[in-house]
Parts: C-alpha cells; structure tokens; sequence
C-alpha cells in the first residue's frame, strides 16, 4: 500500500468521526418553498419594512385625502377634523409604556398588538357617525402607532443583525417612504371607486393581514439568532459570540442618572421643530417665494427621495463615524439647507437646497434607535427609547402653532426658519456633549 492510500484511508477513517454539523436539509426543515434555507433575519426585515411603511403610509400622509369627505358628509370645520392630529401627542406620552412592554414580552407581541390596534381604529372610523368617536378613535390609532413602527424595528435590527445595524436600519426605516408614495395613490383611488368608509375599512383589513405575518415571521430572542447560523445570507454578526451579548447594556435607571441621556433628550426634542414647524409649511413657503403649486408639489417629491437616500447613507454610514456623528452631520446639514431656503427668492438654488435638507432630514428616522442603542445598549432599549421620545409632544404641539402664529402676525415664514436654525444649533452642541457613557459602568449594570 502506499503512502498516498494509506493517507487517504485515514482522512476517510478520521472524517467519519467528526460529527454532522450540516444544516438539517429535510422538507421540515426548509419551510414553505424551501424559505428556511435563507436566514430569518432577512424576513424579520422585510416584515418590519412592510409594517412600518403600511402603518405610517396610513396614518400619516394618506390623511389629507379623508379630509373633504368628511367635511361634506358630517359638515365639520377644516378646524374640527385636524384637531385628530393633535391627538397625536398621546404617541409621546405612551411610548415610555410601549418601550417597558416591549422589554418585557418582546417585539413580536408588540408589532402585532400595535398594528391591530391601529387595523381597529380604521374599521371603527368607517362606521362612526359623532366627532367624538372620530376623536376617540383617532387616539386608539395613535395609541397603536409607535409599537407598529420605530421602536420594535430598532430591536429586530440589532437583534438579527448587530454588526450591520446601520445599513439595515436605514433599509428598515426607508419602508417608510416607500410605504407613503405607495399608499397614497392607492388610497385616493379607492377613496374615489368605493368612498371614504369602505376605504377606511379595507385599510383595517390589510393592516389585519400584516399582523398575522408579523406574528408568524417575527422572533426576537437570541436562541432564534443561533439556530439560524449557517444558513444562507446570515451575516457574520450571527455568530455566537454576537447573540450571546443582545441583552447587554445599561438599565433605564442607570441611563437616565448620565448626562448623556438628557443631552440626546434636549438634541432630539428641539431638532423635530424642523419637522413639525417647516416641512408641514414648505408648499406654502415655497408658493410665497415664486413657485407655482405644481412646482412646489414636485419639490417636496424632490424632498422625500433623498430623505429616503439619506437613510440608506446615513444608516451605513453611522458603522464607521458612529450614529452620534452621523446625527450631527444630517443636523448640520438641515441647517445648511434651511439658511439657503430662507434666503432664496425662487431661484435654482432653492433645488439645491432642497435636496440638501432633505439628505439631512431622511436620516432621523433611522439614527434616533441606533444612537440610543450605542448608547445604552439593548438590555432596556425599548424602555430607554420610550422615554426619549415623550419630550417629542413639545415640538409636535407647539411647531404647528408657532409656524402658524408668524405667518399670521408678519406674513411669511421667515421668523420661523430663523427660530428652527437656532434651535439646530442648540441641537448640535448637545449631540457633540453626549458622550458614550463608560463601559464599566454597561458592564456593571449588565451583572446586576
């Protein structure tokens, strides 16, 4: 025999003993079409997507089209049917008891709660005949509102995959906008063939569906994240050294004592004054300066194709400059872009500005998670998260009001973009003190 044989004899012996470490390739095993071969994570994402560009798409840019019925069928003011909008401050207050619940029974039960929440107050609107029930159950939809979007989402994501978290979350969150430039035409088609009532309720019905597969493809535990390693797509921040540190991080108790938490408060809060006190006033504003109303309407198009981008660049970029960085940069430019919208008179330059506000202003929905898990880690993410969020009513109160209340005392908007540039600034100074709380201190409070 020679030594050539006798090798591969004992590599066949030797090969024999090592156990089979193979994914299981029985049809039990593979799901329906062969779907368990691909990494969960990857459905985990999809599905967040679909919820949270279903449940905004609905609840937020597709209101303006129930606003005319509603007038004309019940003979309610402009005044009367917005006052459901500020209900909308009850987000703010509850996602401190969103986030605890979120912490205690997970993502799965409070995305698919959240969304039959939201699928329930659609079919009940398209049955109510008072404006209190229109009110009453704008709120169950408010209510349903947070647990359906952000917060979960944020949770999937650095549960499946935490190495990539940026550019997932920006894939995550860009649901968002592509959820509304769906729903909104699909909305306005079905509010002309069947009427705003049975528009209302085949939303409920959908929002329904999504729940079921929420409940069905979701998981968010670590020892859903280990049985998947080895198959197909699953990212190296699968392995077990990474799911075995999922629940590390600081306590609510433990946050809320560090500066760091209050600087990010203050930074978040005043920042969404761009959001609630500009962007709701940019077709006027941009009327005001020159630009017909189809030209404006083009604009804001312009606008929510590079927030979209911006959460995809912003998102990836926060692995490398960390999402705190990446946070101050798209604040920085918001108010690049909001110093050139103040002083354009109708110009090609209000473009430029438009597509450089928008960059900044797409990235907020996709770092507001990743930096509070950079943070503080996602030992109490939810609950953590939660409490950040409920200083948000200020600006979503108070914005509308004082964009309203300048534009009614001196005619334009100036004064309010003035205000918001200042207020960015402020905003910027508290991001750059917000530093990453010491490690010794994550690690002790992860012991406890």
């Amino acid at each position: 025999m020679s030594g050539i044989q006798r090798v591969l004899i004992e590599s066949r012996r030797w090969s024999s003993q090592i156990p089979d470490t193979s994914i299981d390739k029985s049809p039990e095993s593979q799901g329906i079409f062969g779907f368990g071969r691909i990494y969960r994570g990857w459905y985990v994402i999809g599905v967040s997507a679909l919820s949270i560009g279903a449940v905004l798409g609905t609840v937020q840019f597709a209101f303006g089209f129930f606003v005319t019925p509603l007038e004309e069928e019940f003979g309610w003011t402009r005044t009367q049917v917005n006052v459901s909008l500020s209900i909308g401050v009850v987000t703010s207050f509850l996602s401190p008891v969103i986030g605890n619940l979120m912490d205690r029974f997970g993502a799965k039960w409070t995305m698919g709660v959240s969304i039959l929440m939201v699928a329930s107050a659609f079919l009940l609107r398209s049955v109510m005949t008072e404006l209190w029930q229109f009110y009453l159950f704008s709120g169950i939809m408010f209510a349903g509102t947070p647990g359906a979007t952000m917060m979960p989402a944020g949770r999937l994501v650095f549960t499946w995959f935490p190495k990539t978290r940026g550019r997932m979350m920006g894939i995550v969150t860009s649901g968002n906008n592509i959820g509304s430039a769906l729903a909104v035409p699909i909305i306005a088609v079905l509010i002309g063939f069947v009427g705003w009532r049975w528009t209302w309720a085949l939303m409920g019905i959908a929002l329904i569906g999504i729940a079921m597969l929420v409940l069905l493809v979701i998981r968010d535990n670590s020892n859903s994240v280990s049985q998947e390693r080895g198959k197909r797509w699953a990212p190296s921040g699968a392995s077990e050294d990474e799911t075995s540190g999922l629940s590390n991080g600081m306590s609510v108790s433990a946050a809320v004592r560090t500066s760091t938490f209050w600087f990010l408060v203050i930074g978040m809060t005043l920042q969404q004054f761009v959001r609630t006190g500009i962007v709701s006033q940019m077709v006027p504003h941009l009327e005001q300066v020159g630009f017909s109303r189809a030209v404006a309407a083009s604009m804001m198009i312009v606008l929510a194709i590079f927030a979209a981008s911006s959460k995809l660049i912003f998102g990836r970029l926060s692995e490398s400059i960390t999402a705190r960085v990446s946070f101050i940069v798209i604040m920085i430019l918001q108010g690049i872009g909001l110093s050139v919208l103040l002083v354009s008179d109708g110009s090609v330059i209000t473009w430029v500005a438009i597509i450089v506000f928008g960059l900044g202003m797409g990235g907020v929905g996709a770092l507001t998670p990743l930096v509070i898990f950079d943070m503080f880690g996602l030992k109490q993410f939810g609950s953590i998260m939660g409490l950040t969020r409920m200083s948000i009513a200020i600006p979503i109160f108070l914005g509308p009001i004082l964009a309203g209340m300048i534009f009614d005392s001196k005619g334009m908007y100036d004064l309010m973009f003035v205000i918001t540039i200042g207020l960015l600034v402020v905003s910027i100074g508290s991001f750059m003190l917000a530093k990453t709380p010491k490690i010794d201190t994550i690690v002790k409070e992860t012991n406890d």
